[in-house]
């Protein structure tokens, strides 16, 4: 298949951090939005961007928490989303809205793995719709502050796509649940969304991007046992990471950073990233991204369930 899916030779990679790449990179006047940006990755992303100028608001599930995590890095706004929550995210938006301003940057970061089965809203499985919808449905109701930015949409994702594509006749796992299908599903869904959100916003001059951004060990494991993370090869009893692939939070966040900042990806879109450069079309193993996330038949197809599901549209003809 033609795909834009090549490395174009960045100069960064995978012990890049967030700082490095924001390096000569000033973004006083620009605004963020980080979603989950007070834990983790999320976190160390906050502090880049602050660092290099920007204001960022942070959407938290846990607001008190959010702002203990962030006191004392200037220039950062916390306000309540959750984003399993439909009515949590239009009343954030429509909060955010009303001060008129524009958003420069919007980085879909938040997200759960691998969780107990759980359902919100009307019964949906809760990581397609916390990682996925809840950020579809947030994009849309902020594009009018997006487009007046004119900026970029970046999705977290991770190579956990390779694990499941979309499952047309049974996304909400109402037939049996799988944690890992479920995961893979979600992360799968970031992808295509910014495929396709980046072919329906780039005449507005908005562009969006998706990304791995590593093995990392942050709250994200929260809902895994200790047990299944030893057998995995990814910690020892002690907790310490194995894995000499995994990385650093401020490494883990670097990859996202690039995305959103950098003047290489400039008049580019829809493409999926990793260790802070474009990424090639996955083999069977290995890194990369699978074909099934990139494909744009199924990306609009996507686009349109989010649609029916959330009820919102910010693209939809005006009738």
């Amino acid at each position: 298949m033609t795909t834009p899916q090549h490395k174009i030779g960045s100069g960064f990679g995978a012990r890049s951090t967030a700082d490095d790449v924001l390096r000569g990179i000033d973004l006083s006047g620009k605004l963020a939005i980080v979603t989950g940006g007070y834990s983790g990755i999320g976190l160390e992303t906050t502090r880049a961007l602050a660092r290099a100028g920007a204001h960022v608001v942070v959407p938290a599930r846990r607001p008190d928490t959010a702002r203990e995590a962030v006191e004392g890095i200037d220039g950062v706004e916390v306000d309540a989303l959750d984003l399993a929550d439909l009515e949590s995210v239009r009343g954030f938006a429509e909060r955010f809205l009303a001060t008129g301003r524009g958003v420069e940057i919007v980085i879909a970061n938040a997200g759960i793995m691998a969780c107990p089965e759980t359902r919100v809203g009307p019964g949906w499985e809760a990581q397609f719709a916390t990682n996925h919808l809840g950020h579809y449905a947030l994009v849309n109701r902020l594009w009018p502050a997006i487009v007046r930015g004119g900026g970029r949409v970046v999705t977290v994702s991770s190579a956990g796509h390779g694990i499941s594509g979309i499952r047309w006749d049974d996304v909400q796992f109402e037939r049996g649940y799988d944690k890992w299908l479920a995961y893979g599903q979600a992360k799968t869904a970031n992808i295509l969304f910014a495929v396709h959100l980046d072919a329906l916003a780039q005449d507005a001059g908005v562009r969006a991007f998706s990304l791995h951004p590593g093995a990392i060990l942050t709250p994200l494991q929260r809902h895994l046992p200790k047990e299944e993370m030893i057998a995995a090869g990814w910690i020892d009893e002690a907790g310490n990471a194995l894995d000499p692939t995994f990385k650093t939070p401020a490494q883990g966040a670097a990859t996202q950073v690039w995305a959103a900042t950098s003047p290489q990806l400039a008049g580019m879109g829809g493409v999926y990233c990793e260790d802070c450069d474009i990424t090639g079309l996955a083999a069977d193993e290995g890194a990369g991204v699978r074909a099934h996330a990139i494909d744009p038949e199924q990306a609009a197809r996507l686009w349109r369930l989010s649609a029916d599901l959330t009820g919102v549209d910010a693209f939809a003809p005006v009738r």
